[in-house]
């Protein structure tokens, strides 16, 4: 119990990880505030490129689920947003699913096209054209892979291959083909994504690892990253990045350890940098959204305009979205 209390005296905002937990247990539903304050207001129309509705009682997980969360319903995640004015979210399929799919495809009816777009996960190998149209009329616009969350690591050769299945799948649809994988693979990404012909992802700002402990005096230099100068290469061409799940990644309560990151990326890239709150943060508790949302505005600046590509307009562009203002 120190422990615990001594851990949320140093990160104010958010409590105990438990990230690498290999067990299947409980975690407790998010609180949310009753107010919401930022220091300006955001762009009217903004998209959530990143959220995830559960229901383990009415939807079973995947045997191989790593962790068991509370219900995190498509009700809850209206009351979340309706703090910020947010209608528009893109539902991502959790790990803790593995391909099966319903319970974010139930959410996504009632969400509707107009507002809503989903990232399924699927087997290339096993999807026939109709039930991807099928999909794609519900609103699915891309399907993930997703490394990182069960620890799977690939070689170059077995990530083409298993990339290319997927484009094969996904090109016609003109689908986005997410990642969820370490930063370093971002080099071999160099090599492969061309060839693919899709609309690729990045979750979680391309998931790098930040150096620990984190020291204020010693700034940080995205490019000694390995895989990051990849990641900016890849994003002059047909590739997104998600600037979310902040939380998963910062070692500092402020989240300063991200901000040449952040900046850099915005800098480099501010057609293919898309905003995502990554709600409910499955696996942390507590989280409070308003500081990411101001370091967001930070580092854009004064550019009205980067805002709204930030939060709104390039979220539009690859989630093949409805304008909404």
């Amino acid at each position: 119990m120190a422990f615990l209390k001594l851990v949320a005296r140093r990160h104010p905002w958010r409590t105990l990880s438990f990230l690498r937990t290999q067990s299947a247990r409980s975690y407790a539903v998010p609180s949310i505030s009753k107010q919401v304050k930022i220091s300006r207001p955001l762009p009217k129309g903004i998209w959530d490129s990143h959220m995830h509705v559960v229901e383990p009682e009415k939807f079973p997980l995947h045997p191989s689920a790593k962790y068991k969360p509370h219900a995190h319903t498509l009700a809850d995640a209206r009351t979340f947003y309706a703090q910020f004015g947010i209608d528009n979210m893109v539902l991502v399929q959790p790990s803790i699913y593995a391909n099966d799919n319903s319970c974010m495809l139930a959410a996504l009816r009632e969400l509707t096209p107009k507002h809503g777009r989903a990232v399924v996960g699927l087997d290339p190998h096993k999807m026939d054209p109709d039930t991807t149209q099928k999909w794609h009329a519900l609103g699915v616009r891309g399907a993930r892979v997703n490394l990182v969350s069960v620890e799977r690591e690939v070689s170059e050769s077995e990530l083409r291959s298993e990339l290319q299945a997927y484009a094969r799948v996904l090109k016609p649809l003109d689908w986005v083909l997410q990642l969820y994988i370490p930063l370093h693979l971002a080099v071999p990404l160099e090599k492969i994504v061309p060839d693919l012909g899709v609309k690729v992802c990045i979750d979680h700002f391309g998931w790098p690892s930040l150096p620990e402990p984190y020291d204020p005096s010693q700034a940080l230099d995205p490019y000694g990253l390995n895989g990051f100068e990849s990641l900016v290469t890849l994003l002059q061409r047909n590739t997104w990045v998600k600037l979310s799940a902040p939380y998963r990644l910062s070692k500092d309560p402020d989240m300063r350890d991200l901000d040449p990151i952040g900046r850099e990326l915005i800098k480099e890239a501010r057609d293919r940098v898309v905003y995502a709150t990554d709600w409910p943060h499955t696996r942390y508790d507590d989280i409070d959204s308003v500081p990411f949302i101001e370091r967001c505005f930070e580092w854009c600046g004064a550019d009205t305009g980067l805002i709204e590509k930030l939060f709104r307009d390039n979220a539009e562009e690859l989630w093949d979205a409805p304008a909404s203002r």
